[in-house]
């Protein structure tokens, strides 16, 4: 801990001073990462549901089903080490493991895992929908998941949905392991440790959680009893440093390893530093225009579509973009199972005025978006600004950190709102169940999912679409399903879909085993060596 301090005051120090003297190399057994974290809200699996969120538990806690470091596409067991399904695909009876244990010392047991789904069910925080979908209330939760012995889970859905969409449900960050004795010793007021555990860590993933400082940083600590051997670093610290300049600058010196957030100039011109690599990898955040539909002339359809062909995205692509984000129009990233490759849409003013005239608004009208204050939302929020206004729209763009434009979100108070979308599972359904559902449209829903969010009463022939999809055991049906259901939103949904994200991450040249999949939790920092 006293390195780790004293690690901590040195390289806050080089942020504050502008870099403009020199310090030692990173500790041979500290990772030290750059990125802006200032989206962290809460680190309860039960309620952590942001990008950096996800991958902080994700290095915290294990999981039922897991995808791991060493093949981040194949779904494998986890803590369980089989399963088995009834001949109605309802039930599925788990084996979990002998000898885990968490952070704290105490055994993992059935009771554990079967603690840590209900207790998702109960606390019913945001994620709590995403395992909901196997028809779990709170009502009946405690009969339908159940450990009949040490060693034995057994959950039973209501729910119609494919075995490998309800695996994949079990296998996202909500349904992460957390110690139930040590849980219940934090219970407040009947939270479930709800309050305790935003801070502090009761897992027995490869880490375990040392410090979260908001706005800071979070440090971690190596598990020696972590089921797959105790990782090499023994302490990962996250820094939290909004400034793409900042993190290039401490990477060069050598005060940081690794950084997250870099923009295509830096990255090009750090490929050239010998002591620097690059790695690139497939990323899996939608980038999208989210428009609230409790406006009304942002409900018509040819306000919609003209606002389709108001957008550059081959000029951003090919310039400020280039190498970090991809064209997509889809509300599914290219990489996972079902995905189409959508770029019907490309800027035409004339067009776009023709649509607006139509619907009324020959001279436009005034709107808000709102966004992160950071690179490289504030450039694409004035390109759109730019564009839009050859059409007589008026965009005013007010930016934020991301915490706050979360909040704003999620509360509907936004106009427009432009931000990107990271899957919570790998499959389909996790972001097609969240853009294309809502059955509560009221303002105290059970589930608030993406259209929620935006007011969206989702049409009848959408919603059976994706329900179809989400039903389908036959994969090249389901497939196709999935294709469907993107192009019908693609050119009538409240989101103009644009970008998929790249991940390009520099870091020193002796640094290996970082492993990142295609999506926020599958962020592995276990394998990394120095």
């Amino acid at each position: 801990m006293r390195l780790l301090q004293l690690f901590m005051t040195a390289v806050t120090a080089a942020s504050l001073l502008g870099g403009t003297q020199a310090y030692a190399k990173t500790p041979a057994d500290t990772l030290v990462v750059a990125k802006q974290i200032d989206d962290l809200i809460s680190l309860d699996p039960a309620e952590a549901y942001e990008p950096t969120s996800f991958e902080v538990v994700g290095n915290l806690y294990d999981r039922l089903m897991k995808f791991e470091a060493d093949d981040p596409t194949k779904l494998v067991d986890g803590v369980a080490e089989s399963w088995t399904v009834s001949p109605d695909s309802k039930t599925y009876t788990f084996k979990i493991r002998s000898g885990l244990k968490f952070e704290s010392g105490n055994p993992l047991t059935a009771e554990d895992v079967a603690f840590s789904l209900r207790r998702v069910i109960t606390l019913n925080k945001g994620p709590a929908f995403l395992i909901g979908q196997l028809g779990w209330t709170p009502n009946n939760v405690a009969g339908l998941i159940t450990a009949p012995d040490a060693s034995t889970l057994q959950v039973t859905i209501t729910a119609d949905l494919a075995q490998s969409l309800v695996l994949n449900l079990l296998s996202s960050v909500v349904a992460s392991v957390v110690d139930s004795k040590t849980v219940l010793t934090h219970e407040v007021n009947s939270d479930l440790g709800n309050a305790w555990l935003r801070k502090h860590s009761a897992g027995s993933g490869p880490f375990h959680l040392v410090a979260w400082k908001p706005k800071e940083s979070v440090s971690m600590a190596s598990n020696p009893d972590f089921r797959l051997g105790a990782p090499a670093m023994k302490q990962v610290v996250i820094r939290n440093i909004p400034e793409p300049s900042v993190q290039m600058l401490l990477l060069e010196k050598g005060d940081i390893d690794m950084a997250r957030d870099l923009t295509t100039d830096q990255l090009a011109t750090l490929a050239a530093n010998p002591k620097i690599k690059i790695l690139e990898a497939g990323g899996p955040d939608t980038l999208y225009l989210a428009f609230n539909q409790n406006d009304e002339k942002l409900k018509k359809p040819q306000v919609l579509e003209a606002m389709r062909y108001l957008v550059d995205y081959k000029g951003m692509a090919d310039t400020f973009l280039k190498g970090r984000y991809t064209i997509q129009q889809s509300i599914i990233p290219v990489g996972f199972f079902g995905a189409l490759k959508v770029t019907d849409y490309k800027l035409d003013t004339e067009k776009a005025k023709k649509l607006l005239a139509d619907a009324g608004y020959p001279n436009g009208f005034d709107l808000k978006i709102d966004t992160f204050n950071t690179s490289p939302m504030p450039q694409i929020a004035q390109s759109l600004q730019q564009t839009m206004a050859e059409a007589g729209i008026k965009v005013q763009i007010a930016q934020a950190d991301q915490k706050q434009v979360f909040t704003l979100y999620r509360a509907r108070q936004h106009q427009a709102v432009l931000i990107p979308w990271g899957p919570d599972y790998l499959d389909p359904h996790s972001n097609a169940g969240s853009f294309v559902y809502n059955p509560d449209n009221s303002d105290t829903p059970v589930e608030k999912p993406v259209a929620w969010r935006n007011h969206w009463e989702v049409p009848a022939e959408l919603s059976d679409l994706m329900v179809a999809a989400s039903r389908e055991v036959d994969s090249t049906k389901r497939a196709k399903l999935y294709e469907e259901l993107q192009r019908k939103v693609a050119d009538t949904g409240p989101y103009i879909c644009m970008f998929q994200s790249v991940r390009q991450i520099a870091m020193q040249n002796d640094l290996d085993g970082f492993v990142v999949g295609m999506s926020n939790d599958l962020v592995f920092y276990q394998k990394v060596t120095k």
